[in-house]
């Protein structure tokens, strides 16, 4: 067992004397920080508000934690989400949560939402029309609610008449997803596989937390 992991292990045992250090090992510091934020906090942020550490540390203190919270059984890990650093409820947890807030625990869009928010997702930037002439409908509506859920985002305007808008996704969209970056979205590949064999491809399921956060973001807009 490491010194970091030792250290957490004992944090609870620990006296004022002890808590009085100057030198507080790096993993309870990681801990400490991600705490406090309920948003995906940035590595270099997370650099800063540490001291400058980098990035290779905050990695592997934050293994460390891991290490301890699977041993001790805790309900959360530390997951890397949208560019950052969160702490995330198991989703074995999420029936517990929804009755603690008394609310949904996960937000369904419509198919057709789902659907729009894919062809943004893969294909991005990408023009209203490009996606209407994908789905053979008027996607207007759709993409207003996407918008609003804070699900997409307008990237910016093509170099052609009238300069209509591009669409991409947002941060919120990796965070709901489990996604680090959009380079974890399944590949196009896989479901190609899928349609030929019917087993579909391994994605995982939106953690507790991340329900969570698309919950906050529909209340935001109310």
């Amino acid at each position: 067992m490491s010194d970091a992991q030792q250290t957490v292990d004992q944090a609870p045992q620990q006296g004022p004397e002890a808590s009085r250090q100057s030198s507080i090992p790096l993993a309870l510091r990681v801990e400490a920080a991600l705490m406090t934020t309920d948003r995906p906090l940035p590595a270099a942020k997370l650099s800063e508000v540490l001291g400058d550490v980098n990035v290779k540390m905050i990695h592997d203190a934050a293994s460390e934690l891991n290490d301890v919270y699977e041993r001790t059984g805790r309900s959360f890990r530390i997951e890397q989400l949208a560019g950052g650093w969160q702490i995330l409820t198991l989703p074995d947890y999420k029936d517990v949560l929804a009755a603690m807030h008394k609310t949904r625990s996960e937000m369904r869009l419509s198919p057709a939402a789902m659907e729009t928010l894919a062809i943004i997702a893969y294909k991005q930037p990408i023009l209203r029309a490009a996606i209407e002439a994908i789905r053979g409908v008027a996607c207007g509506e759709v993409i207003r609610g996407l918008l609003e859920r804070q699900m997409v985002k307008i990237v910016g305007r093509a170099d052609e008449l009238g300069r209509p808008m591009l669409y991409g996704t947002t941060k919120r969209f990796l965070e709901v997803f489990g996604l680090a970056t959009l380079k974890d979205l399944p590949n196009v590949e896989q479901f190609k596989t899928t349609a030929a064999t019917g087993v579909a491809p391994a994605i995982a399921t939106p953690s507790a937390s991340e329900e969570q956060a698309m919950d906050a973001s529909t209340e935001s807009h109310r």
